[in-house]
């Protein structure tokens, strides 16, 4: 497997206007993420953008970034048409798609979900934690993978949902929004219509499911900080200042 790992960055947010160019200990949070992806020291790594300044960011401390579409929908979007403007010979066969608001990913984090995808069967894998605390069992903003173990820490994957689920007593599980795909896994889920579930759960990943694509979740050890307001800005600079 050839592996390129694409982040993929937009200026639109409501609740944190101009996040990806946010200050984060003196440069802009994408540049944190970038060097968490660099940090990985696993594929290339590029930035997808639909905006300039991030781009300009990117490039100023020697990366790769690529100009794509303003009307993508969601980052699989715009990661498709990042891979198919980096590599139209398609050179890449695995694709590793880091939120570009995961400023304290780990390397181990990302570097997990390759060994998934060297499964013939597995079409997309995703990292996943162990839920700790009351507070992440019930908070619908926290989805929980259900799935049935096939190896230590590995699962197959067979719903996500922002309830608190499975029922009973058991361990429950963190899913982290970061995903390797194999790239005719990719091409093939881009061309799809949104689900009924997916609409329901707003969860674009029961797309996958519901139309007989295998994902595989790999457990990790840690929950990386998502920044969607100014309070998880402030936090992601402490725990940049620590490290």
């Amino acid at each position: 497997m050839k592996p390129v790992i694409i982040i993929p960055a937009r200026m639109a947010s409501t609740r944190l206007p101009n996040k990806p160019l946010a200050d984060l200990n003196g440069e802009p949070m994408i540049v944190a993420v970038w060097r968490r992806a660099i940090e990985a020291d696993l594929a290339t790594v590029w930035v997808a953008t639909d905006t300039p300044e991030i781009a300009d960011a990117i490039q100023a401390v020697g990366g790769n970034a690529v100009m794509t579409s303003p009307d993508h929908p969601s980052g699989s979007d715009r990661i498709y048409e990042a891979i198919s403007r980096i590599d139209p010979e398609k050179r890449y066969d695995l694709l590793l798609n880091v939120q570009g608001d995961l400023p304290t990913v780990a390397a181990d984090t990302i570097r997990a979900v390759v060994e998934p995808l060297k499964d013939v069967e597995v079409d997309i894998s995703t990292p996943v934690a162990l839920i700790h605390s009351d507070e992440e069992r019930t908070a619908s903003s926290v989805v929980k993978m259900i799935g049935t173990p096939v190896s230590p820490r590995r699962f197959r994957a067979l719903y996500f949902t922002r309830a608190t689920a499975p029922w009973g007593e058991g361990p429950l599980y963190h899913h982290i929004g970061l995903y390797g795909w194999k790239r005719a896994a990719l091409e093939r889920f881009v061309q799809l219509s949104p689900s009924p579930l997916e609409q329901r759960e707003k969860l674009e990943q029961l797309r996958a499911l519901e139309h007989g694509m295998r994902i595989d979740a790999v457990e990790v050890d840690e929950v990386p900080l998502g920044v969607d307001t100014l309070a998880d800005l402030e936090e992601a600079r402490r725990r940049l200042a620590g490290n």
